[in-house]
């Protein structure tokens, strides 16, 4: 298990979200530290995904402090921003493949873009990200419409760490997976945090992700961050959203399950 450390990777301020009339986010508040399984956890329209996005550099929040790396997000210029981006890789939740690639095209298409390698190293590269997400050989020659959902999550996978990250940004990585698939998907994501030394974020409904690889996460609810912390620290709030989530049929049903085991 890598150790987690206290230095602060990412952090969020203060952060208001809006678009139009409608208030996303008011004032939240969240840090992730080095090394860590962090989950971004809330109903649906709490604001999970625009979060992640607003951390990428996809979204930019109406006011507050976005954090990643040391860097303030909205003091950077435009040469320190693509620094940035090839610090982190993101697995977006329907894979978003170029179509007309194959995985391997998919894979190396940053390596080819941005490092100017020779064409022999990047296909080794390729090669062992392909392998590294437990992809058979023979993916590397497929096109996405012939991929299953769990291989195109892999791919995907494969792409977004093609540049040695040191962070990972998830978002709902099991989402559309069978129990057993989200489950080796789950293990993936374990194995590749320690093994690489991964800072990972993932924004996940998921309670089997939460109870099973997050080290700590934010519960997200009233336009704020409700919660924040380890699942022991959390489930102890007493706020109606953490009740919904923890306390309903499934979260009981996904809390024995863990007790048992």
């Amino acid at each position: 298990m890598v150790h987690i450390k206290t230095e602060t990777v990412v952090e969020m301020k203060d952060i208001v979200t809006r678009f139009g009339v409608n208030l996303v986010h008011e004032g939240v508040n969240l840090s992730i530290r080095r090394g860590e399984i962090y989950g971004l956890l809330g109903g649906s329209g709490s604001g999970k995904s625009t979060l992640l996005k607003e951390m990428i550099m996809l979204l930019k929040p109406e006011s507050g402090l976005v954090k990643v790396l040391g860097m303030d997000l909205s003091e950077i210029d435009m040469e320190e921003a693509e620094q940035l981006r090839s610090r982190w890789g993101v697995l977006f939740q329907a894979g978003a493949l170029y179509s007309s690639l194959t995985v391997a095209e998919n894979v190396g298409i940053k390596l080819k873009e941005y490092t100017g390698l020779p064409s022999r190293i990047i296909h080794e590269i390729v090669t062992m990200k392909i392998n590294m997400v437990g992809l058979p050989a023979h993916a590397a020659r497929l096109y996405p419409a012939q991929l299953s959902g769990g291989m195109v999550k892999r791919a995907s996978l494969a792409r977004a760490l093609a540049m040695d990250p040191e962070l990972l940004f998830l978002d709902e990585p099991t989402s559309g997976l069978d129990p057993v698939g989200a489950e080796e998907f789950d293990a993936l994501i374990v194995k590749l945090r320690d093994v690489l030394g991964l800072t990972v974020i993932m924004v996940t409904h998921d309670l089997d992700s939460i109870y099973t690889i997050v080290d700590r996460f934010a519960v997200l609810g009233e336009k704020k961050v409700i919660a924040e912390g380890t699942l022991d620290q959390v489930i102890k709030n007493p706020h109606p959203v953490i009740k919904k989530f923890f306390l309903g049929a499934r979260g009981r049903i996904r809390s024995r399950h863990g007790k048992q085991n």
